[in-house]
């Protein structure tokens, strides 16, 4: 079964046959113990640390149909080595295209990115109201802006009404949490510990989300709820809306109270805050034990992982876009 490998020392991949191999550097450009990693097991790398190779290795990379995705020093993501697009079918470009050029296909389709990522969010905040966290206020407040979703006449005026529900969603987060304060979203540079992880798992979020477009027809640079950039693979944005809240924001809940990533795991200065090797190991842990963990699928009858579920969303977009199915947003039902 192939898996997502997280590499966070500096260091240089190679080909060995069919093979990847992996020699770690340390501070003084000394050469560690290599590791072995069979090509038929990789699904993608995510590379935290430098990483030192050729062209002949992105050309077995690419063969392999395995992507590299990259991030700074300061974890933000900065690129990916995507192989070539297989899977790109002129059918559904046209139309991909067609749905974000026309006002009304376009809106009918963000409408639906922003109620399920709303309904997510409002899913999160019930599970801990119910657990004797009052975040009722939250609640009410979320539910009040979601019916402002099908007036919203225009991309911007909807992003207005998202941007106002992931702030009231943000409020109720300081109740959720035992240990840490959030005190309100802040990003480059995130001002404290909640901040930090947070951007983290939504540059990790997005990169899967990247990987999974990958392996459909879709293109990736044609969005419809965020605006399609020069240099970046918008839908993939699109995409993980809906899953940061049952992605990312869960597991950031389960790790803080459950004190598995703490104070020491990050480095905290004046108005910014980074997660250590040590923090981000964890959660990448975390992370790929969450996508591979698995429910039971209503429509389809049988157990789907997390980590499939945002490949399934595709789908579901390429069926509308066809005028296959219309589309309706991956909603969280436990």
């Amino acid at each position: 079964m192939k898996k997502n490998y997280y590499l966070f020392n500096p260091g240089r991949m190679s080909r060995k046959d069919n093979t990847l191999k992996f020699t770690p550097v340390d501070e003084d450009g000394e050469a560690g113990t290599p590791k072995y990693l069979p090509v038929e097991t990789v699904k993608a790398l995510y590379c935290f640390g430098s990483l030192d190779a050729n062209s002949a290795l992105y050309n077995f990379l690419g063969k392999q149909g395995i992507g590299v995705h990259f991030f700074d020093y300061y974890e933000h993501y900065t690129g990916s080595f995507a192989p070539k697009e297989y899977l790109q079918a002129g059918k559904v470009h046209i139309a991909q295209a067609m749905h974000y050029t026309r006002h009304g296909p376009r809106m009918a389709l963000a409408r639906e990115l922003i109620e399920g990522a709303s309904f997510n969010m409002l899913k999160n905040l019930r599970y801990y109201d119910n657990r004797g966290k009052d975040l009722s206020f939250a609640i009410e407040r979320i539910e009040a802006l979601r019916a402002g979703i099908p007036e919203a006449p225009s991309i911007q005026e909807l992003m207005g009404v998202e941007g106002n529900i992931r702030q009231a969603y943000y409020q109720g987060f300081d109740l959720i949490l035992d240990h840490f304060r959030m005190n309100g979203r802040s990003k480059r540079p995130p001002a404290n510990e909640v901040n930090a992880l947070m951007s983290f798992g939504n540059m990790v979020c997005y990169a899967h989300c990247l990987d999974m477009l990958y392996h459909t027809q879709l293109n990736p640079t044609v969005s419809f709820l965020h605006e399609p950039g020069t240099r970046r693979f918008s839908l993939a944005l699109d995409l993980a809306e809906i899953f940061k809240p049952i992605l990312v924001d869960r597991l950031l809940f389960r790790l803080l109270n459950a004190k598995m990533i703490k104070a020491k795991d990050f480095d905290a200065k004046v108005n910014s805050c980074l997660l250590k090797e040590s923090g981000r190991k964890i959660f990448a842990r975390a992370w790929d034990e969450k996508l591979k963990e698995t429910i039971q699928h209503r429509k389809l009858k049988k157990k789907v992982s997390y980590g499939h579920l945002v490949k399934l969303e595709c789908y579901k977009l390429s069926k509308h876009i066809l005028d296959i199915e219309p589309y309706s947003p991956f909603k969280a039902w436990w």
